[in-house]
């Protein structure tokens, strides 16, 4: 009897493990990185809105390679160290593939996790050339670099502006402080940079740099870093007195900047992005479907959504999803993204990245100028 029951109980459990198995083997399991939580969270939720969309859609329509998509979500709260270990657990909770991570801080030291087990990476927003130099073939991004952005930023204050003077400040960030020196290198000595320096990610009061600041009478502040310092920045430097406009990149370009920054504050700042998608013909299916189910996109909600759908279309056109042969179909494929045509060049840079200049109206973003 005690045989019978014993052989029982290891038939229920092996119908259990095989059950199990099945049902693992029907999920293809995508990974998405970024701050979820924190005073960056809102770039991590656009990352995560952005991916689900596409992700929805996609199993509507039956999934990819016969199976369901299934999205495991990564809160690096914008820490490299967190950015490796939550890489670590996507990998090790079996992800085919990344979207993320925002922070190029946090994307640099993570693509050597996903390097190591040949998971193919694309991050929407991490615009940091070394985070492609490093030659990993896994590595790939849809948005641009800094020494592109960086160059437009230059060129708009060297030949709209023409100014005499600029103060750059950056945040001693990877991104914050990468995208400063892209801009201060590219102004090639046709404007006298009267100050350069840092402040800290987090901090709250920058009063004192700001009145060092005055007192070399800048015509124009740049700021490399993220939208939480940069509302403070200017919010603080009106408060001392300071009247020369602000000019940052795409770290600051999200609506939270003027909340923190005050409307008035914000008047005028210049911001270097890409294009609005709403002038974009290919983006207006997906602005609608994002405004209905999430309401306004974000600067990198159209990004991520992007990211998705190539990542996808890579596995259903390799038919699997070993690394080497995604990887493959990424380098190789032109795809037709809501931002219009993306291709990756041999780096995992796209071939074409388009950046403009932004201008803060009436608490709003309005394209200014495009080179």
């Amino acid at each position: 009897m005690r045989k019978i029951v014993s052989l029982f109980f290891c038939f229920v459990i092996a119908v259990i493990f095989a059950a199990g198995c099945q049902k693992k083997s029907d999920v293809i399991k995508i990974g998405v990185a970024g701050p979820m939580t924190g005073d960056q969270s809102k770039m991590g939720t656009d990352f995560k809105n952005g991916v689900s969309l596409a992700v929805e859609e996609w199993n509507a329509k039956g999934g990819v390679l016969g199976k369901k998509i299934e999205i495991i979500i990564g809160d690096d709260q914008h820490d490299p160290k967190q950015a490796v270990s939550v890489a670590n657990k996507i990998v090790n909770e079996g992800a085919v593939g990344i979207i993320g991570h925002f922070n190029s801080s946090c994307s640099i030291p993570a693509s050597d996790i996903y390097a190591r087990g040949n998971i193919p990476m694309i991050s929407p927003g991490s615009t940091n050339p070394q985070f492609t130099e490093k030659g990993y073939k896994n590595v790939f991004r849809v948005c641009g670099r800094d020494d592109q952005q960086g160059k437009v930023g230059a060129d708009f204050v060297n030949s709209q502006l023409k100014l005499k003077k600029v103060a750059v400040i950056h945040d001693k960030t990877t991104y914050g402080q990468g995208l400063a020196d892209e801009f201060k290198k590219a102004l090639g000595g046709k404007v006298e940079v009267v100050f350069y320096g840092g402040i800290v990610q987090g901090d709250k009061d920058f009063k004192g740099v700001l009145t060092s600041i005055r007192e070399k009478k800048p015509e124009l502040l740049f700021f490399g870093g993220i939208y939480p310092e940069m509302g403070l920045l200017v919010r603080q430097a009106r408060e001392l007195g300071i009247k020369a406009p602000f000019m940052s990149g795409d770290g600051s370009i999200d609506p939270k900047f003027v909340e923190i920054a005050g409307a008035e504050a914000a008047e005028g700042t210049y911001l270097t992005f890409s294009p609005d998608p709403k002038n974009i013909a290919s983006a207006k299916d997906f602005i609608g479907k994002y405004n209905a189910k999430f309401g306004e996109i974000g600067p990198y909600s159209i990004y991520a959504y992007d990211a998705a759908n190539i990542m996808l279309s890579a596995i259903r056109e390799a038919n699997a999803t070993e690394g080497d042969k995604v990887v493959n179909k990424l380098h190789t494929m032109e795809f037709n993204g809501a931002m219009g045509k993306i291709k990756f060049d041999d780096k995992g840079d796209v071939t074409v990245a388009p950046y403009v200049v932004w201008v803060t109206k009436d608490g709003k973003f309005v394209e200014q100028w495009k080179p």
